[in-house]
């Protein structure tokens, strides 16, 4: 029997309920080793002992859009269960997993080629067949090659969302005019003392205070005055955010005015019908996040999963809960209606709108930087 018509006609009768999922997957799987079958549920037959993947993100809206969208749906297709857990910061998380057992973390929803980069440093990395993820044909260039530039040789993740680090500004008190105006240098005005938020990260603070002293972000040459800025946004703040639920909670409930902060976790304000605005400074922090396979998972059982999340019923519906652009190239797929509305989209799938971090620029500074900065936190 030619082996296409055999896949087909198995997976036929598993549709229609006359095969369970497990005499299919070993009909499948024997199917693959008498004839050479390769379908995403062959290789599932021969990972029966995997029961589960572990996945870390950032919680809140992002992670009821996985549970809802990738994670539930894909375990109803596998049979394998995926335990979610969450992170508040970068750092902490990548000193958890540097100090865990092999295996214990499996895929990490990273922020920045950056991340990517620190990892593979550390030799957390893994090299995965790309042909068993065929969904990433539908992924930017963009988004990918900027991995490759680390890794030439293979992949260790797959591009999955974007976005920036914008202003964002209740209107009741900052009309469009004066955030436009002010730009970046709003979050050290004294007129809004108390009212200013700012995210407890090194680089972020970094970022935008080489905004606020009219330096690259990517090449700043007065380090001196850049401290300065943190040193004047800190004792202007009313506190520092730790996470994405904080940061909703702090303006939705007016105990901030403006601040920074992630595009989509401001989308979704919006849309709960709160009149927060959000704008983008010029070289406004661009940032790509990643689904990074962690060394000692269960690849296989882990490009499954990858190979699901960037499927494009998959990918759209979480870029929609989520309020992130997806990285599937809208030249490729349909990406429908509320996508292109979000802040941060780029319609010419280039990325060429936004400015990212330089990894080797930030990563060969954050020893001395991340110290610094925690100095300064603490009021030095």
């Amino acid at each position: 029997m030619d082996n296409t018509k055999r896949y087909e006609r198995l997976l036929e009768r598993y549709r229609n309920g006359d095969l369970d999922r497990r005499s299919f997957l070993g009909l499948i799987g024997a199917a693959g080793v008498a004839y050479g079958v390769q379908t995403p549920f062959a290789k599932m037959a021969f990972a029966q002992d995997v029961t589960q993947v572990r996945f870390d993100g950032w919680g809140g809206v992002v992670s009821e859009a996985f549970r809802r969208h990738a994670f539930d749906p894909y375990t109803a297709e596998t049979g394998i269960n995926v335990v979610d857990g969450t992170f508040a910061g970068g750092d902490e998380y990548l000193a958890q997993v540097r100090s865990s057992q092999e295996g214990e973390y499996n895929i990490a929803h990273l922020s920045g080629v950056f991340d990517y980069a620190r990892y593979v440093n550390f030799g957390l990395d893994v090299e995965l067949n790309i042909d068993n993820i065929p969904n990433m044909e539908l992924v930017m260039d963009a988004l990918t090659n900027a991995f490759r530039g680390i890794t030439p040789d293979h992949l260790s993740a797959v591009p999955y969302n974007y976005g920036t680090t914008g202003l964002a500004y209740n209107r009741a008190y900052i009309s469009d005019e004066e955030i436009r105006e002010k730009g970046a240098s709003i979050l050290i005005d004294p007129e809004y003392q108390g009212k200013i938020g700012g995210w407890s990260d090194w680089r972020t603070r970094l970022w935008y205070a080489a905004l606020q002293t009219g330096q690259s972000p990517n090449d700043i040459q007065d380090m001196e005055a850049a401290w300065e800025a943190i040193r004047n946004h800190r004792d202007l703040a009313l506190k520092y955010w730790g996470s994405g639920a904080e940061l909703m909670s702090l303006l939705a409930e007016e105990e901030i005015y403006v601040t920074e902060g992630w595009s989509g976790r401001i989308a979704a304000l919006q849309e709960q019908g709160h009149d927060i605005g959000y704008y983008d400074p010029p070289s406004s922090f661009g940032w790509q996040e990643c689904l990074f396979v962690i060394k000692g998972s269960p690849v296989e059982a882990c490009e499954e999963l990858l190979n699901f999340m960037l499927a494009p019923e998959t990918s759209i519906a979480v870029a929609e809960g989520q309020n992130y652009p997806p990285a599937l190239d809208g030249s490729k797929v349909d990406l429908g209606t509320k996508i292109p509305t979000l802040p941060a989209y780029d319609p010419s799938g280039t990325l060429d709108a936004l400015t990212f971090a330089d990894p080797t620029y930030w990563n060969g500074n954050e020893a001395e930087w991340s110290e610094t900065f925690s100095r300064v936190q603490r009021g030095f």
